[in-house]
């Protein structure tokens, strides 16, 4: 049984609130300085808030009223100009004190002056904790002249408080710089990944189709006078390479855009992003251009989520892009391995027997080999490239199965 929500529940709370906070600092002050001043009036507050000269009372006149509309109303300005704010409340206070006008509500302005100062002062907050302290001890003086009872202890315990509300202000204006901080270092940080993303699938995407590109029109260009068919046959594999770059990279732009979401899941839009099932179209290509390639796979495929799925045909994409640059010709190996737990990657390509050479340590392969090592990373998998101690380059790689829904 479903029990009904009560009218003052938090979410129909919210968007009133949430509107609230929407409007100008100013208006949110102004409403605050307009309740204290309300507030003074009530005859069963007038015993709470801020005293320390306890002279004798003095009763109430116009100068009284104004005093105590100067320890409010200068709060409807408090985030905007707070050291001006303070002076005049704490003006009013000292003048108020001095006096011997009964104490009223209004005099906690002072404290969210304070507050105020220290939360949202910017410029000039030693200096002006400077005067208010040297001002606090003329006033200590002039209220002991006057015939206050407070003894020396009093003062300073009331100047604990007050310093202890600065404090407070402070440590709220130091949190919020913290925060922003945080804020924005990892907006950087994000920005500076997703431009490091962009950087990968822009090298992954061109160098492939335009590496094909320059191995079929070499050959092309090379079979022009012995065999015109055939170099017929690779100008075409060289117009369809062209053509599947730029649905690659279109693609990639539908993605970049603000829309890039609602497009990738854009039924118009799906046949166009790299998945295992199009390895066979990148094995098919290589072969076009030259390169023997033997491609298998193990294991039943099941649907993998879309960083898998791309991390998975980028793999595949780079090494057979290496192959062709650098093994043009060799007999390269890609096996797909399909468990239930991790996806396994390896591609293998023939070639000579590495020289014995000596070279500092890290990770082999270049831009490319790094960027697929950040990519696999991200997905909690392992990357591994080098040479063959039988002659050839191989890259093994090993990717967390993700279901869609994960």
């Amino acid at each position: 049984m479903m029990s009904r929500q009560a009218p003052w529940s938090l979410p129909l709370l919210r968007a009133p609130l949430d509107r609230w906070q929407e409007r100008d600092v100013l208006l949110k002050d102004g409403v605050l300085a307009l309740a204290l001043t309300l507030t003074a009036l009530v005859p069963t507050l007038s015993g709470i808030g801020a005293q320390i000269g306890d002279l004798p009372e003095r009763p109430a006149d116009a100068l009284g009223v104004a005093l105590v509309l100067a320890h409010t109303l200068p709060l409807a300005v408090r985030r905007r100009w707070p050291a001006a704010s303070l002076a005049v409340v704490a003006g009013a206070f000292a003048v108020h004190q001095a006096l011997g006008f009964a104490t009223t509500f209004a005099s906690v302005g002072l404290y969210l002056a304070l507050y105020s100062a220290g939360a949202h002062q910017v410029r000039f907050r030693h200096g002006l904790a400077a005067v208010l302290g040297a001002g606090y001890a003329v006033l200590a003086v002039v209220l002991h002249h006057l015939g206050s009872p407070q003894s020396a202890a009093d003062y300073l315990a009331f100047s604990l408080v007050l310093a202890a509300v600065w404090l407070l202000g402070r440590t709220v204006r130091t949190r919020r710089t913290q925060e922003a901080r945080r804020r924005r270092l990892a907006a950087e940080t994000a920005t500076t990944a997703e431009r490091a993303r962009i950087a990968r699938e822009l090298h992954d995407v061109v160098t492939h189709h335009v590496t094909a590109m320059v191995v079929q029109a070499d050959a092309a260009q090379f079979l022009l006078t012995s065999a015109p068919d055939r170099a017929a046959e690779g100008m075409v594999a060289v117009s369809d390479t062209g053509r599947r770059a730029l649905t690659e990279l279109r693609h990639l732009l539908d993605v970049l855009e603000a829309t890039g979401e609602s497009a990738a899941a854009d039924p118009a839009h799906a046949d166009r992003a790299p998945t295992l099932g199009r390895v066979g179209d990148l094995v098919e290509r290589a072969r076009r251009s030259g390169q023997p390639v033997e491609f298998s796979q193990q294991g039943e495929r099941r649907p993998q989520s879309v960083d898998v799925e791309l991390a998975a045909y980028r793999v595949v994409q780079e090494t057979l892009t290496n192959a062709l640059k650098h093994a043009a010709g060799e007999p390269t190996r890609v096996l797909l391995r399909y468990g239930d737990e991790h996806l396994g990657i390896e591609v293998a390509t023939d070639g000579p027997v590495p020289a014995p050479v000596t070279r500092k340590p890290g990770p082999a392969g270049g831009r490319g080999l790094a960027g697929l090592r950040a990519r696999v990373r991200m997905l909690d998998g392992e990357l591994e490239a080098g040479p063959r101690p039988e002659g050839g380059f191989e890259v093994r790689a090993t990717i967390p199965a993700k279901t869609p829904q994960e």
